[in-house]
């Protein structure tokens, strides 16, 4: 340490020194209390490691998944809305375990005429109600949904018993699954299909009375395997309708047999494109594989129009086969509009590909395959090289919903094609969003069934992430001057549901069937959280290296919440159990201000405070080494005569201190500060954050200073920090750039700002002032 610093650390050691003398000596004992600290450790609230998942978040040596093979034959009769199918699931038991019995999903029952989906919530009557929806609820009789299974039998069509519990069925098999064992069993059922347009159907289909045909995006619609692992053994919570899913991953041979005069499309590869395709859809096809800047048109508006009038009686079937994907869907109709592009994702071309009725044009033809295209680009980049074939957005009415290569859309224009922004932004941000969950959940496979924030929250971040690089890549789409107005993501956007009624609000870890405002929840708090994490906690280079990590690790695998917390610490060494108990583990909400500003300057004399101070302790002046003291301006025994000079000209052992330590040219290049401040800065909200402060100066100059989150740890309530300044501070701003999601923002400013009612804002209105 050179003696000029030596000299510096002196002084702020004497200064501190001062700074505990005035805050020492309780003469009340208080009671002890437990560690509420939140940079405490999260060991309380994180499972063990063990051999299956690391400490680092990584999985372990053990780590193991299951597997689940289909061989699906699929037939949807379109005259009566109803759906058949038979399945042959092959079963490998990659587990430790020995296994008595499997458990399958039925997820259509929560949609049948016994499902106690609906009297699982209070209610009361509502003072008015939109028409369809009252006529459902009273004056209709309840839709006949469900899975209808007509049997289940191993491998040598012997009869396998099974029960039904709600949305869960178990088989009981004859013999046990041993470990790294293999059992084959076939399904077959059949269910009526539901029009997806009432009660937010997932899946369904909806009807155009003016031509008398459905669109159909299907989903759910086979008995799935429920997921066996280390953390919880069989995932068989019932599926309630909020919960999303948790299910294994395998690969498929799906057969579907549809009207001949359907367009179809879904997950996995087209396997016989020569049988239902025309010769003109293949020519537009291999067009579609070389054009990298704009979608081919595969079936035109005006061919999907003459095929409306159709109802063809023939019959197609459509081969496809997908590997290592944990679910299946597909939308066929014969109003569907068809376009593909090629999109370039590290060495391999994938398909961007769209399908629509002429109702969502001219809005879907031009930013659809568009939308598709730029998601892949932008979630790769951030995250790994999309592996699968494809990507298709299918138009359907107030829909957003995700399945591996395939997701259904909303964004209608007018009847007359036209459109505000406000439908095409949406339309745009749900393309985003659900292209985007091909990779959380469908690659990085989070148990959406228990934590929906581990795919919808993350989702949500890197669709705002995408949404920001949409206006670059395409200026074009947006106003002049102006970014894309993202729904979720930024700071601002959150303050409304963290400062609300606490009864309506609960933790991000919590199951989505038990919160009370699921988007708020799962979607927006959880990718604010992310966000603030991204550019003002941890930087974006950091944060970036550690979620590329995670996403790299995890691609398909299951991970748990620890695993992705535990990651983001282990890849950038960011001490972050703080933030995850904050904005996961409770409903705490940001608020942090400037309490108050004392002016000090430099004295000989110890100041009023001091001497008593020194008088309780018995401790006189001439005992203590040689000091500098700080005396507050406002104080009664204040010296206005050294009120704003240079330390060393008030303070004869300063100056002492520093000629018998300092060369003179040492000594004159020194900048004496003139100005002390003591700064306390309060925090009433309960998450801590980095203190980012503003300080202004009378010459006009700005200073900005970024106090790490630690500043919090040892006192939560408020924390005081001394600025020393050649200028004059005259005015403070706490988070200048509204970065923290700060829910009250009238305590951040020093001297306060004047904070007008609503009263007088409205008469300023009415004067025109």
């Amino acid at each position: 340490m050179s003696r000029m610093k030596h000299v510096f650390a002196s002084l702020l050691f004497m200064i501190a020194a001062l700074a505990v003398a005035q805050e020492e000596v309780r003469t009340e004992r208080e009671p002890g209390h437990l560690n509420q600290n939140k940079f405490k450790q999260l060991y309380e609230e994180f499972a063990t490691p063990n051999t299956y998942r690391s400490a680092s978040g990584a999985p372990g040596p053990d780590y193991y998944q299951q597997q689940a093979d289909y061989k699906m034959d699929i037939e949807l009769d379109d005259k009566n809305a109803r759906i058949y199918g038979s399945e042959t699931i092959t079963y490998t038991n990659n587990s430790p375990d020995d296994l008595s019995f499997l458990w399958v999903q039925l997820d259509q029952n929560v949609r049948s005429k016994t499902s106690k989906s609906p009297l699982r919530d209070g209610e009361a009557v509502p003072l008015a109600e939109p028409v369809e929806k009252f006529a459902q609820k009273y004056m209709t009789e309840p839709f006949d949904g469900g899975f209808n299974i007509e049997y289940v039998r191993d491998a040598n069509g012997k009869a396998l018993p099974y029960t039904i519990n709600q949305t869960m069925m178990r088989i009981d098999l004859p013999q046990v699954l041993k470990s790294k064992g293999q059992v084959s069993f076939s399904i077959k059922w059949w269910y009526n299909i539901p029009d997806h347009t009432v009660n937010r159907a997932r899946s369904g289909y909806e009807y155009f009375p003016k031509d008398g045909n459905r669109a159909y995006v299907i989903a759910q619609f086979f008995p799935r395997m429920a997921v066996y692992s280390d953390i919880e053994g069989w995932q068989n919570h019932q599926f309630w309708g909020s919960g999303e899913f948790a299910l294994p991953f395998g690969n498929y041979e799906v057969n579907i047999t549809v009207p001949a005069d359907h367009i179809l499309d879904g997950t996995g590869e087209l396997q016989n494109m020569k049988e239902v395709f025309s010769k003109e859809m293949i020519s537009r096809y291999e067009k579609a594989k070389k054009s990298y800047d704009k979608p081919v048109i595969i079936v035109s508006q005006a061919e999907a129009e003459a095929a409306e009038k159709g109802f063809s009686d023939k019959k197609k079937t459509w081969k496809l086969k997908a590997e290592n994907v944990r679910d299946f869907g597909f939308a066929t109709s014969r109003k569907f509009i068809y376009d593909m592009q090629a999109v370039k994702i590290g060495n391999k071309d994938v398909m961007a590909i769209s399908m629509y009725p002429k109702e969502g044009n001219p809005l879907w033809e031009e930013y659809s395959t568009k939308a598709v295209a730029h998601t892949l680009r932008s979630y790769s980049a951030h995250t790994f090289d999309y592996p699968y074939p494809k990507a298709i957005s299918v138009h359907a009415k107030n829909q957003g919903m995700e399945y591996p290569m395939i997701c259904w859309n909303y964004g209608r224009p007018n009847e007359d094609g036209t459109y505000s922004d406000r439908v095409k932004y949406g339309m745009i941000s749900v393309i985003i969003h659900e292209v985007g969950h091909n990779f959380f959940p469908m690659i990085v496979n989070s148990d959406e069934r228990q934590w929906g924030w581990m795919d919808e929250g993350l989702d949500t971040f890197m669709q705002y992430m995408a949404e920001q690089e949409f206006g670059v890549a395409y200026p074009e789409a947006i106003a002049p001057n102006s970014k894309y107005p993202s729904g979720r993501g930024e700071p601002s956007k959150i303050i409304p549901y963290m400062s609300g009624d606490q009864s309506t609000i609960a933790p991000i870890m919590s199951n989505p069937e038990n919160v009370y405002q699921l988007g708020n929840n799962a979607y927006g708090k959880p990718a604010t959280a992310l966000n603030i994490l991204r550019e003002t906690v941890m930087g974006r280079e950091l944060f970036d290296h550690a979620f590329k990590t995670y996403a790299q690790r995890w691609m398909f695998k299951h991970p748990s919440p620890e695993d992705f917390f535990r990651t983001m610490e282990d890849a950038s060494a960011v001490d972050l159990d703080w933030f995850w108990r904050s904005w996961f583990y409770t409903t705490d909400y940001v608020d942090i201000g400037v309490k108050g500003v004392k002016k000090y300057y430099v004295s000989d004399r110890p100041s009023k405070q001091m001497r008593e101070i020194m008088a309780a302790r018995n401790i006189k002046e001439e005992d203590l080494p040689p000091m500098v003291y700080l005396e507050e301006e406002d104080s009664e025994d204040a010296d206005a005569k050294l009120k704003g000079k240079a330390p060393s000209e008030n303070s004869k052992t300063l100056k002492e201190f520093m000629m018998d330590n300092l060369s003179a040219a040492e000594r004159n290049a020194i900048e004496e500060p003139k100005y002390f401040y003591e700064i306390t800065f309060n925090k009433p909200g309960g998450i801590p954050m980095p203190l980012i402060v503003e300080y202004s100066y009378a010459d006009g100059s700005k200073e900005n200073i970024t106090y790490p989150p630690e500043i919090w740890r040892k006192n939560d309530q408020e924390v005081k920090r001394v600025l020393a300044s050649r200028k004059e501070l005259v005015g403070i701003v706490v988070d200048p750039k509204a970065e923290t999601a700060d829910i009250d923002t009238t305590n951040n400013s020093w001297p306060a700002k004047e904070v007008k009612s609503d009263f007088e804002l409205f008469k300023e209105n009415i004067n025109g002032k």
